[in-house]
């Protein structure tokens, strides 16, 4: 049966016992596209979600997995298979419903050996280069990232619009409107806490837990006592009455002036979400940067 020839795979490959599992096994047919009357040697290495890849569990095995197990496909197969330089992504960012994964050549090649006269030799190939192999797919990854600084530190996100549009308000808005705030927290669609000043959070009466409805940055501006939260929106997530209600639980200790601020790639964008704004807050376009649009005229009305 195909799906002990694929943990047979798995195993030759010497990848933990966790990533030997049935789902695990599930994903690598997915992924080579073959089924219970197919050789291996038929593998192809087309892009898939992990929705396609849930899909076409079901339709080969009859094993159900809901949409939500989707994560658990990331974390316990395609993670682990990604550091063993089995897969590749597609360079989008990872909450982009086009984010897809395929086996990489040289795992196709080998697979595609499995059960004839030529799979020992080419294991014992990929197996000495497979350290190679890793650190080539590891840099290639790498390439694929934002830089952006942060208190004097370098960090990465992800690519995709949603980060660039967070780099803008680090680099554009931030200079402009908060020039003497620090970053208090970003988060990166692959890693929610990817920066965070835990100790000023807390002393300003910012409470963040796993469970949170995070705005994307926090920004304080000591000097002010303004803290800035920042919700960087290219699909969904403006600052709407619910958000606003949502960031006050996590900071209804604080006594600073709260900032609610929302920033747009563009005016299209705005368009969209401008009905689901909410008074008092602030816009950011990041094509026009150096602008803000306040939505309560009675606070600036008057002459220049």
């Amino acid at each position: 049966m195909i799906i002990e020839d694929a943990k047979t795979i798995l195993s030759a490959l010497e990848m933990p016992k966790k990533q030997q599992s049935d789902i695990c096994a599930y994903a690598l047919v997915a992924l080579a596209g073959v089924s219970n009357n197919e050789s291996w040697e038929s593998a192809t290495n087309k892009f898939l979600r992990i929705h396609d890849i849930i899909k076409s569990t079901k339709e080969i095995f009859h094993a159900e997995y809901a949409e939500n197990s989707r994560e658990t496909f990331r974390k316990q197969a395609m993670h682990p298979f990604r550091i063993a330089a089995l897969i590749e992504d597609n360079g989008k960012a990872t909450n982009s419903p086009n984010y897809m994964y395929r086996l990489t050549p040289e795992a196709l090649n080998l697979i595609r050996k499995f059960g004839t006269e030529k799979w020992d030799m080419t294991l014992e190939s990929f197996l000495i280069y497979h350290d190679a192999l890793s650190s080539i797919y590891a840099s290639k990854k790498k390439i694929n990232r934002i830089e952006v600084t942060i208190e004097d530190t370098e960090y990465t996100l992800s690519v995709g619009e949603h980060n660039d549009l967070q780099k803008a308000i680090i680099d554009e808005f931030k200079p402009r409107f908060a020039p003497n705030s620090r970053g208090l927290y970003l988060g990166d669609t692959e890693n929610k806490y990817l920066f965070q000043d835990s100790a000023l959070l807390a002393k300003v009466g910012v409470e963040i837990n796993l469970h949170d409805k995070l705005p994307d940055i926090i920004l304080y501006d000591s000097e002010k006592d303004w803290i800035f939260f920042i919700e960087a929106v290219t699909s969904v997530g403006p600052m709407s009455p619910k958000r606003i209600i949502e960031i006050n639980e996590i900071s209804n200790s604080s006594k600073s002036a709260k900032i609610f601020v929302t920033a747009f790639p563009d005016a299209k964008t705005f368009k969209k979400f401008y009905e689901e704004l909410a008074w008092e807050t602030e816009v950011w376009i990041a094509e026009s940067p150096e602008h803000l649009l306040h939505l309560d005229g009675n606070r600036f009305m008057g002459p220049e």
